[in-house]
């Protein structure tokens, strides 16, 4: 690795390692009670010790945090946020959003008559619910209010005890059965004042709390036309005292999520939590005074809104500017004599670093909290391009410099380290920048995210090849050494993006051990016949089967989607996951009006890598013809994608937003090898005889 660019991510490391707080266990002895106060629409932007006086204390004694209350869509309406800790997956009632169902009062108790009607409606969706599992982990529940009952109720909408109204709670209602969920209904405009009221309520059910209460405060889902934002969670009872809430299946300090619960209620009261739950349970971590900790949490959502605002606009921002860098050259240069071509080249090749720096110039500028200043959206954007300059700058500018492909090697081996190691501490660099992690619209809260993998993918070739450019200069005649430089450049990249305890990203690890492996054939001077074309094309599904299992049965390695799969799998349930996944990557072709073109794209990109010199692209065709690996390279991009298009949920976002990324890249490596930056052609001459370079690409 280079020398400025190893600093840069050992400092990066340091600063991400250190910056990783510590969790620790609650409690996970059962409790005699749990109650579970529900608040639909409840952000700590609401709740202070001024206007929720009494959730404050219990927030302060207690353990706090905030929830991604993300359902079957980002805005989760209460119903949803009901269902979904009944049958312990997401789950969405009827839309458009509307009162919660009737319940109609039966004796004691109560029936939903809507209840098979919604379960049928979610059928749709393949989260195979538990319905009812809520209400079974206790022998005796009490449900008050409608969206308490529809927490509790059975598929054939039953609830066994009920009550209208939060209000008739008495301490002999509190201390009868070993679960109450209560409704205290849904914040209303003006919100503080609906707080506030809320939380007077509040304050007579604590008053009434027998002793040994785990006491859950929440909010499930949005307020009847709330936007999403990251909601309010408060855990008060043994285990949890003074503390940040954490859960495995987000990794991120003060963030669980609205499936997280019911795991955590069923393990609060001794029950065995079922197999295949996609929730973890609440765990407790350190923290420092309340009002920082709110400080903290309510700057996250302020990031989050930051995200849902601007991330289609920059994107959009993002692949104009990067055309524009690669026509004006052509414009400006147009004409084929040799001195318009050096011209041509040299910018192409300053333009194409500088668009590949961008996405590593938004993961830096999470450096610095932009999300707490005012104008947070400007802070962020801003620093973007200072960094995305101060990359670009050292990537020219550096030792490398004088290499055809030293630049691009340079810049993607620091993009693939800066996510590498961001990864393997917790994806923080990730969180609500463009390229990243969205909590709340993409509900993935670690790990590649879904703009990045693309980006990722490509890194890693680009930097692999490099590197394996370098290992043949240093050794000659020893094919060994570039293919040892690739297989360790692919194998630390597939391990950060795909180990459970990492970045467990499907997509990432059947896209990239297959290009990596042809990659180091190519290298050694294989040549692939046809047969071992399924057992290359398999080698990152199998791999990722085993990091499944890891996963499942090992769950100190990381609990992980990967682990969920696992565990349907093994227990018959893994059919309406992968119907998910099919039905999501599929739905990512009508996101935009534009998605449709992303397919016309890559046969027009697979045409112009096949015969360039027939479509007169004659950058490309002598590109090739002076450096075989960069057609090699360029290949394997392509095919990269293509792969994370259909092996990721996230589908044709995957190479959507990278082509503003690899475009440029593959015509800055072309315009670096055929035009000539300086008069040379680097690698044209420099590896010959027993070089791989000199070699026909297969």
């Amino acid at each position: 690795m280079p020398a400025a660019c190893a600093a840069l991510c050992a400092a990066l490391g340091s600063v991400l390692l250190a910056a990783r707080p510590s969790a620790a266990l609650a409690d996970t002895r059962p409790v005699r009670h749990v109650v579970i106060v529900g608040i639909s629409g409840l952000r700590w932007t609401f709740a202070t010790p001024a206007t929720t006086p009494t959730l404050w204390q219990l927030a302060n004694a207690g353990s706090a945090g905030s929830l991604v209350d993300y359902a079957q869509q980002p805005v989760a309406c209460p119903d949803d946020g009901w269902l979904t800790l009944n049958g312990g997956a997401r789950a969405e009632g009827p839309r458009p959003c509307a009162a919660l169902p009737p319940v109609l009062s039966d004796g004691t108790g109560a029936r939903i008559p809507e209840m098979p009607g919604i379960i049928r409606y979610n059928e749709q969706f393949h989260e195979s619910p538990d319905w009812g599992l809520l209400g079974s982990l206790a022998g005796c529940v009490t449900a008050a209010g409608p969206g308490a009952a529809l927490a509790v109720a059975g598929p054939s909408g039953n609830v066994a005890r009920y009550l209208p109204s939060a209000s008739q709670l008495t301490a002999a209602v509190l201390a009868r059965c070993p679960l109450t969920v209560v409704d205290l209904g849904a914040l209303s405009f003006p919100e503080r004042a609906s707080a506030f009221a809320a939380d007077q309520q509040l304050t007579r059910i604590v008053a009434n709390l027998p002793a040994d209460t785990m006491l859950l405060v929440t909010a499930p889902g949005a307020a009847l036309g709330g936007q999403p934002h990251l909601r309010s969670v408060v855990v008060s009872g043994p285990g949890f005292g003074d503390g940040l809430l954490r859960a495995a299946s987000t990794r991120q300090p003060g963030i669980v999520t609205l499936t997280d619960l019911t795991p955590s209620v069923a393990r609060w009261l001794g029950h065995p939590v079922p197999p295949g739950l996609s929730g973890s349970q609440l765990t407790r971590g350190d923290r420092g005074s309340l009002a920082a900790a709110v400080r903290v949490l309510i700057g996250r959502d302020t990031a989050e809104q930051v995200w849902i605002s601007t991330h289609g606009w920059f994107f959009t921002a993002y692949g104009v500017a990067a055309a524009a860098l690669l026509t004006v050259p052509a414009l400006l240069f147009w004409g084929s004599d040799a001195e318009r071509t050096r011209r041509r080249a040299r910018w192409w090749r300053t333009a194409g670093v500088l668009a590949a720096a961008v996405p590593v110039g938004t993961f830096l500028a999470n450096l610095v909290p932009w999300w707490l200043h005012t104008h947070p959206a400007v802070w962020l954007y801003a620093m973007a391009a200072g960094w995305t300059l101060v990359v670009a700058a050292a990537a020219l500018a550096g030792p490398w410099r004088r290499q055809s492909l030293g630049p691009l090697g340079a810049l993607c081996l620091c993009t693939l380290a800066v996510l590498g190691i961001d990864v393997m501490t917790g994806s923080r660099l990730q969180l609500e920048v463009p390229f990243g992690l969205s909590l709340l619209e993409g509900g993935r809260f670690y790990g590649i995210g879904n703009e990045a993998l693309g980006v990722y993918c490509v890194s890693t070739l680009v930097a692999a090849a490099w590197l394996g450019l370098l290992a043949t200069r240093r050794f000659p005649g020893r094919r060994e050494a570039p293919v040892l430089a690739v297989g360790l450049v692919g194998l630390c990249a597939v391990v950060a993006s795909g180990w459970p305890g990492f970045g467990a990203k499907v997509g990432g690890t059947i896209a990239l051990v297959p290009c990596v492996l042809l990659l180091m054939a190519w290298l050694a001077g294989v040549q692939l016949r046809w047969r071992w074309a399924v057992p290359v094309a398999a080698s990152g599904l199998v791999l990722f089967f085993v990091f499944a299992l890891i996963s499942y049965f090992f769950p100190a390695t990381g609990v992980s989607d990967m682990g969920t799969f696992a565990g349907n799998l093994l227990h018959g349930r893994g059919g309406d996951l992968l119907e998910r996944k099919v039905s999501s990557n599929v739905g990512t072709l009508t996101v935009t009006v534009f998605s449709w073109l992303i397919p016309v794209v890559a046969v027009a990109a697979a045409a112009a890598l096949w015969r360039p010199a027939a479509l007169r692209l004659r950058l490309l065709a002598g590109a090739f013809a002076a450096e075989p690996l960069v057609r090699v390279v360029a290949w394997l991009v392509w095919l990269v994608l293509v792969i994370g298009w259909f092996a990721d949920d996230s589908g044709v976002i995957v190479p959507a937003a990278a082509l503003p990324f690899a475009v440029p890249l593959v015509i800055s490596m072309a315009a670096s090898v055929s035009g000539a930056v300086g008069g040379a052609r680097y690698f044209s001459t420099a590896f010959a005889g027993s070089s791989v370079a000199g070699q026909t690409p297969r």
